[in-house]
């Protein structure tokens, strides 16, 4: 996994994240340029974490634990398929 897709699942991530935040910001009422700047700010370091961490995950391959959990339910019959 290239350069390119980890950029775009960074950008996946931090613009829907800052569209909730302003949104939030927003009907709090009186939003003001410094509300938007720090549901930006909040965004990119979520957005920076969220993405380091799968491609931490991903370089050293490891296994999502909640996939796995998932996946051992679901052929136990714990949980239906979608």
């Amino acid at each position: 996994m290239g350069a390119i897709f980890w950029i775009k699942r960074y950008l996946l991530a931090a613009i829907p994240l800052f569209a909730i935040l302003a949104a939030v910001e927003w009907f709090k009422g009186a939003a003001t340029r410094d509300d938007y700047l720090s549901a930006a700010a909040w965004a990119l370091i979520a957005a920076a974490i969220f993405t380091y961490s799968s491609w931490r995950r991903q370089r050293h391959a490891r296994a999502c634990e909640a996939c796995d959990d998932i996946a051992a339910a679901r052929k136990n019959k714990n949980i239906s398929p979608r």
